[in-house]
This record gives C-alpha cells, sequence and structure tokens, in this order.
C-alpha cells in the first residue's frame, strides 16, 4: 500500500472498533439494569474474550491458506456491526450474552487487521507498526466510548448500540477500498507441522503469555469494573463517558509511543515491565478512591501504563516470522491472550459477588506485579530500535 492509501486503512481500523465499543463502559451497569449480577455481567464482558480465543488460530491459518487478507477484514467488520444491531434491538441478559460473544467474533479479524498492516513494513518495524495501528485503535475505541456515553445520558442505554451501527456501516462502504497485498505466487498453505512450530516458538508463547496478563488488567478495568466503582461513587452515563475519555485518551498516547521513541530509548522488555508497573500502582490505588475525580486520576494513568505494553507485546510475537507465517502467529498470539479477556473479567465478577468489587481491583493488582517480574524471564532480552528504519506515513 502506498503512503496516500494509509489515511484510509487507519479510517476503517477505527471506525472498526469504533462499532464494537460504543457501548463497553456501559455494559456492566446495562447488565446490572436488566438484573445481571457481577458475576453475569463478569460473563458477558468475558464473552468477547470467549469466542476469540476460539476462532483466531483457524482465522489465522485460514487467512494464510488463502493468501488473502481483505475479504477478512471486510467480514469481520459486517459481524461487529450485526452484533451491535442485535444489542440495538433486544433488552435482556441472554441477548447481552449472545451478541457479546459474536462481538468477539468479529474482532477474531483483528489478526487479519494487524497482519496486513505489518506486510506493509520491514521485520524490524514490527513493534514500531504494531504501536502506530495501535494508537488509531485507541483512538477509535475513545471516540466510540466518549460519544456513547454521552448519547446514552440523553437517549437511554440503545443509543450508544444504535451509534456502533451507524459506524460500522461507514466502515463496511470504505472497507471495499482496501488494497490487498499480492498473493506470493511461491507461497505454500500453513501445514499442521508450521502451526505446531508456531505454537512452540518460546518468543511467541512467552510473550502471548504476558499478553494474558495485560489483558486481565485491561477487560477487569477499563472494560470491565472501573465503570462499576465509578458508578458506586455516584457517576452518570455522561460521567462514565468522560471516565473512558480520561482512559483511553492516555491509552492511545502510549500506543503511538511504545513501539517507537519508548522502545529505542528504553528497550522493548523495559517498555513493558514500566508499564505494568503503572497498571499496579493505579488499579491497587481504586479500592481507596472515594471521590469520582479521584478515579479519574487513578485512570488516566493506569490508561498510559496499561497502553504502553500491548503494542509492544504485539510487535514481539511477529518481528521474527517469516511473512508467510506470520498470521498464524499473530492468530496464535492473540487466541491466546484471549483467555485473559474472558478469564479476567469472568474473575473479578465472581470476586466482587462473593466478597467486594474493591477485592477485584486488589487481585488485578496483584496480577500487575507477577506480569512485571515474569516479564524479565518471558520477554525476549531489551531490543534497540534506533537502526530500524522509519515507517513511511
Amino acid at each position: 500500500m502506498v503512503s496516500n492509501r494509509l489515511p484510509l486503512y487507519y479510517t476503517v481500523t477505527m471506525l472498526y472498533w469504533f462499532s464494537t465499543y460504543t457501548y463497553v463502559p456501559l455494559l456492566s451497569p446495562y447488565v446490572k439494569s436488566l438484573g445481571g449480577s457481577l458475576t453475569m455481567a463478569g460473563i458477558i464482558v468475558g464473552a468477547y474474550g470467549f469466542t476469540q480465543m476460539l476462532i483466531r488460530i483457524p482465522l489465522g491459518v485460514w487467512s494464510d491458506r488463502v493468501g488473502s487478507r481483505k475479504p477478512f477484514i471486510i467480514a469481520g467488520i459486517v459481524v461487529g456491526t450485526l452484533s451491535s444491531l442485535g444489542f440495538a434491538l433486544s433488552s435482556s441478559v441472554v441477548s447481552a450474552l449472545l451478541f457479546r460473544a459474536l462481538a468477539g467474533v468479529a474482532a477474531a479479524s483483528w489478526v487479519v487487521f494487524t497482519v496486513l498492516y505489518a506486510s506493509y513494513h520491514d521485520h524490524d518495524s514490527a513493534p514500531k507498526a504494531m504501536g502506530i495501528i495501535s494508537f488509531y485503535t485507541s483512538i477509535g475505541q475513545m471516540v466510540a466510548t466518549t460519544a456513547g456515553g454521552l448519547l446514552a445520558q440523553v437517549y437511554g442505554w440503545h443509543a450508544a448500540f444504535w451509534l456502533a451501527v451507524a459506524g460500522g456501516a461507514v466502515a463496511c462502504v470504505m472497507a471495499l477500498w482496501i488494497r490487498d497485498q499480492p498473493p506470493d505466487p511461491d507461497r505454500v498453505g500453513i501445514r499442521p507441522a508450521d502451526l505446531l512450530k508456531v505454537g512452540q516458538d518460546k518468543i511467541v508463547l512467552g510473550v502471548s503469555s504476558l499478553a494474558i496478563l495485560a489483558q486481565i488488567i485491561t477487560f477487569s478495568t477499563m472494560f470491565g469494573f472501573t465503570p462499576d466503582a465509578a458508578v458506586h461513587l455516584g457517576a452518570s452515563k455522561a460521567d462514565l463517558s468522560w471516565l473512558a475519555l480520561v482512559t483511553t485518551l492516555p491509552n492511545a498516547v502510549a500506543s503511538l509511543l511504545s513501539g517507537g521513541i519508548l522502545a529505542s530509548k528504553l528497550g522493548e522488555r523495559n517498555v513493558v515491565v514500566v508499564g505494568f508497573v503503572i497498571a499496579a500502582i493505579f488499579t491497587g490505588t481504586i479500592p481507596f478512591v472515594h471521590a469520582l475525580p479521584w478515579l479519574y486520576v487513578t485512570q488516566c494513568f493506569n490508561g498510559f501504563g496499561q497502553g504502553l505494553c500491548m503494542p509492544v507485546l504485539m510487535g514481539l510475537a511477529i518481528k521474527h516470522i517469516d511473512p508467510q507465517r506470520r498470521a498464524t502467529a499473530m492468530g496464535f498470539y492473540q487466541a491466546i491472550y484471549s483467555l485473559g479477556m474472558f478469564g479476567g473479567p469472568a474473575l473479578a465478577g465472581i470476586i466482587g459477588d462473593v466478597a467486594n468489587l474493591q477485592g477485584s481491583f486488589v487481585m488485578v493488582a496483584l496480577i500487575s506485579v507477577l506480569a512485571m517480574g515474569l516479564t524479565f524471564v518471558l520477554a525476549p532480552r531489551p531490543q534497540r530500535q534506533g537502526v530500524s528504519k522509519s515507517l513511511e506515513l
């Protein structure tokens, strides 16, 4: 893809995430408004990760075998739009579970999004490229979560779902003009032995394990139960929108910086460590916050810390993999970290019902500390990127 086509790709990326995130900060409070428990809310939030866990590896293998990415991207956007439409047309706990699981099916196509984007850049630039595409992901999520909460404040819960449908419809049309990479005539399909080889790669396994912990943190806090903590402090739907903004904006900035300038200055592994340290401190602080403005402060730092981790880990997962197997490696990586998307919110919800919500945040803070230590063991040794080619934007 030539440089003048990149704005289209970035716009489609933002709208792709917009179409499934307008209601995410509202999801747990919405489930509770329907009569669901914290445990049920956690299961519904986690269903998004459960379906991704099942689908991402087969999708990556299928994409590698076909040698084309664009059809999978369009299909993912269509499914995401249908998921949001299902939310808009229904009002029950069961339907929320079903359509959030369908949103996970749509999000599984992110493996193809990232691989197609990475194919426009050289191997050594993978972490930086993932930082850039993660920045646009965060921008899409930020606009979605902010607009969804403000609209729901005025027009009710379902207004956020209809907004998601509108964003998805626009993304479907725009995605038709994405330029696919031409198939390699010498390409061979992925064989079971190739998949087994990717699954045994120590770097992929180590980085994927760290990503599980990172996703437990994210989907138990900013995309999970931090909104419930805000509601307990008297937050309205509009307040939840502002909470999402002060969390996702620093997350977007961190995503842009993490794989580029910060990785070149500190080393990739150290950037991840810093991210987990920040997440541990400011998640552990939540139980001691008794005013909404202070919760905003903790989540501003928490969003930044979490934004440091995932882009770098994503880049490290495919940096050393040859292009023909990158979708398989990315599918494996993203399927593994989906365990955190599912298990984290489910466990946090159970703890919230059995003990209290504060206990859930303490658990997540301890997981952040564990992740910090494991990063020194599981992540590749620090890499300097100063000699890598700059991306042409």
